[in-house]
């Protein structure tokens, strides 16, 4: 079973505290969503393979250890997706970033693809998939089977979200165990309409003003 990882950090709740707040404008909850997604970041990366190289000092020569060339892509869910870009980039500068194009169709809640573009040597990467919200799981899991189509293994995926709902996990788990999870926050429920109790609105929405 993968991994379901909650970044409790004090500042990481501070700040998912404000995000979810109504009154916020479009231009504080795009640099929160930065600001967070970089401590999810932190997390996602934790366990990169490191190799010992010598490097000279204004001093001494001296081993250290350097990240050891694993191949890095960034795999946003548009359109939310994007909003999370920017901070992962800031920590994994030379990741190259694809896009998968989703929208929920809002009778049967179910994603449907509208795009898939990636970096041509994906399959040769580990990728993290992002969008704000896990709430059913039908976008993240047809992310990761376009990804899968693509020879991307899914023990090479990892996913991140700001807020998750128990449904959305459950759902995600069963789908592809190999996939561990990172989110800011683990939320009550779904209410009837799909959406994350107590979540934080649209995230797509409130992300590029188009409430």
């Amino acid at each position: 079973m993968s991994k379901l990882v909650v970044i409790d950090h004090p500042l990481v709740q501070h700040k998912m505290a404000m995000l979810r707040d109504k009154e916020l404008g479009t231009k504080d909850f795009r640099e929160l969503v930065n600001e967070i997604t970089m401590f999810l970041g932190y997390e996602v990366t934790r366990d990169l393979p490191m190799k010992e190289v010598e490097i000279e000092t204004p001093l001494v020569k001296s081993k250290q250890n350097v990240i050891a060339g694993k191949k890095l892509a960034i795999a946003p869910i548009l359109r939310a997706g994007l909003g999370m870009v920017d901070g992962m980039l800031l920590l994994m500068p030379a990741a190259k970033v694809g896009h998968i194009g989703m929208f929920r169709d809002e009778e049967t809640l179910q994603p449907q693809e509208y795009f898939f573009k990636m970096p041509q040597d994906i399959e040769e990467r580990e990728v993290i998939v992002v969008d704000p919200m896990l709430a059913t799981g039908g976008s993240v899991i047809m992310a990761i089977d376009s990804l899968v189509k693509r020879n991307v293994k899914p023990e090479n995926i990892k996913f991140v979200c700001l807020v998750a709902a128990p449904e959305g996990v459950k759902a995600l788990q069963d789908a592809y165990p190999e996939v561990d999870i990172f989110t800011g926050a683990l939320d009550e429920k779904l209410n009837e309409d799909g959406y994350i109790l107590p979540g934080l609105g649209d995230a797509g929405d409130r992300l590029f003003g188009t409430l």
